[in-house]
């Protein structure tokens, strides 16, 4: 129990050694950008920055999905050329209503959109009610288990595009989670003007790619099919065809450029193989016919096909600043978001509150390190003292692990440092107590440690083992600071674990070995 090969002493000391060095790169600033040098983050209320509370536009989702139910209505009576007198959504109640210019075919159309009911949810439930009315009128209702899925997923994606999105800027550590139903939380350490960071969230960056009616008026009303949009640049509007030929969405790259013949800048993409075919094909068969290329309702450009395009890929252009090409080329790497997001509430917390913040957790981790130090070296004498080394190493062991980690430190974060400490001390106690029952029932010196340690050695175990399952629980479910103080306290467990029973036994054993005492100091 307490002896020591040489080779476990150097892999124990080798570890303690390791930790020291991969901890250092926090005190000294990066020597390079190459250099892989990993530090703890400061979360936003050490180091100040912007936090932002967004909410999903839930309409902007549900007319969405009654639009494209329009379009599947509308393909769905093609077949059977069942003509309809009225065709619309009503988003104020989640429903399509069709009324079909032939009562006598009311059957045929429900047959013909039966199809389009899917089973998702609890109970394979459907995701649309289909309802004949006794006027001959058909109303398809999106069901509450179809809206709340819809609702779900919406929140989920837009967590994931916004994720990325702040990812492309730079950012170092963003904290992204949701907020009840319908919100998302956005902390962004470091930023202290987040308007760029505002604009790219709030942008949907849905782009589509549609052919342009050239037949139609601006000064009449558009012919079915057919919306008028603004253009970006240069105001007026164009007559856009609402079927999409190609969807944004199979974009695979996009990057800011410049001409090389005008030197404008300009944003280069990439389809993937289904865009790419779909391109060529558009714009095989519409040569000398304008392609607009729109972006959230409005017209970046409408150039004119003068040959297929047929490699994939493609350029937009259209006044575009350093800038403003860059966080365009952004959004289309990120991807659309499923709707809108506008901003709740704002708050900026300056660098000067987070140094106080700093300053606080600072005192209050020495003040606790220093009242430990004394009690075990008032206590336990010269195996208080082995303890206090140990727990100097667990702190440089849990920085070490944080920075390979590259965790974020918050105060509820420095507060779980300083319950690692109490923890960390309380193996250290036991232990002690241990070998001091053992000698006071007359053990010799060495059976003293042995027992102790042995005996020791299940208590330390189950309690640790029982708080490091509680804390991971609360980093699974947990959000925000809650994760971050789960971290702390978990990685301190395994610290101290490593401390109390590998290292403080390392200690005591090369010192028994030396001393040979007829009467342990405890």
């Amino acid at each position: 129990m307490m002896y020591f090969s040489r080779l476990k002493a150097a892999a124990i000391l080798g570890v303690c050694l390791l930790g020291l060095l991969v901890s250092l790169p926090n005190a000294f600033p990066a020597p390079a950008s190459w250099v892989p040098w990993r530090t703890v983050h400061l979360g936003l209320d050490l180091k100040g920055g912007s936090y932002l509370l967004m909410e999903v536009d839930m309409k902007a989702v549900i007319k969405e999905r009654l639009d494209s139910l329009v379009d599947a209505v509308r393909q769905a009576l093609r077949p059977g050329a069942i003509f309809y007198q009225t065709l619309e959504a009503q988003p104020d109640q989640n429903r399509v209503v069709l009324r079909s210019r032939d009562p006598a075919k009311t059957d045929a159309a429900m047959s013909a959109l039966l199809p389009l009911v899917q089973r998702d949810g609890p109970n394979n439930a459907p995701d649309l009610d289909i309802v004949t009315a006794a006027d001959g009128a058909i109303t398809l209702t999106l069901s509450p288990v179809a809206l709340h899925a819809r609702a779900a997923g919406a929140v989920q994606q837009s967590i994931e595009i916004v994720r990325r999105r702040i990812d492309e800027t730079g950012v170092v550590d963003p904290q992204i989670t949701q907020q009840g139903d319908s919100r998302i939380i956005v902390q962004l350490p470091g930023i202290e003007d987040p308007n760029r960071i505002k604009q790219l969230l709030g942008k949907t960056a849905h782009m589509t790619f549609r052919l342009v009616d050239e037949t139609a008026n601006a000064g009449s009303p558009p012919p079915p099919g057919v919306e008028f949009l603004p253009m970006q640049e240069g105001g007026g509007k164009i007559a856009v065809r609402k079927r999409v030929d190609v969807d944004g969405g199979d974009l695979t790259d996009a990057r800011a450029g410049t001409n090389g013949q005008t030197g404008e800048w300009i944003v280069n993409f990439k389809f993937n193989s289904n865009g790419a075919r779909r391109f060529a094909d558009i714009t095989r068969a519409n040569v000398n016919h304008r392609f607009a290329i729109v972006l959230d309702d409005k017209v970046i450009s409408a150039p004119t096909i003068r040959e297929p395009i047929t490699g994939g890929s493609g350029q937009i252009s259209g006044g575009f600043t350093a800038n403003s090409a860059n966080d365009l080329a952004v959004l289309l790497r990120a991807g659309a978001l499923p709707a809108p997001l506008t901003v709740v509430e704002e708050r900026t917390i300056g660098p000067e509150l987070g140094a106080d913040s700093i300053r606080a957790g600072a005192i209050s981790l020495l003040a606790g390190f220093l009242f430990v130090i004394a009690f075990m070296a008032f206590f336990y004498g010269l195996f208080g003292w082995f303890a206090n080394l140990c727990l100097v190493v667990n702190l440089v062991l849990m920085l070490a692990l944080m920075s390979l980690l590259e965790a974020t430190l918050t105060l509820p974060g420095m507060a779980g440092i300083l319950l690692t400490l109490g923890m960390a001390v309380d193996a250290n106690i036991l232990i002690n107590e241990r070998i001091r029952e053992e000698q006071k029932r007359g053990r010799p010196p060495l059976a003293a440690l042995e027992h102790g340690f042995q005996r020791a050695y299940a208590t330390i175990f189950d309690s640790n083992a029982a708080t490091f399952l509680s804390h991971v629980m609360l980093f699974v479910f947990g959000s925000g600071p809650v994760k971050g103080f789960a971290v702390t306290i978990t990685i301190g467990i395994a610290t101290s674990m490593f401390t109390a029973w590998m290292l403080t036994r390392l200690l005591v054993s090369q010192w028994y070995v030396a001393v040979r005492p007829r009467l342990l100091p405890v």
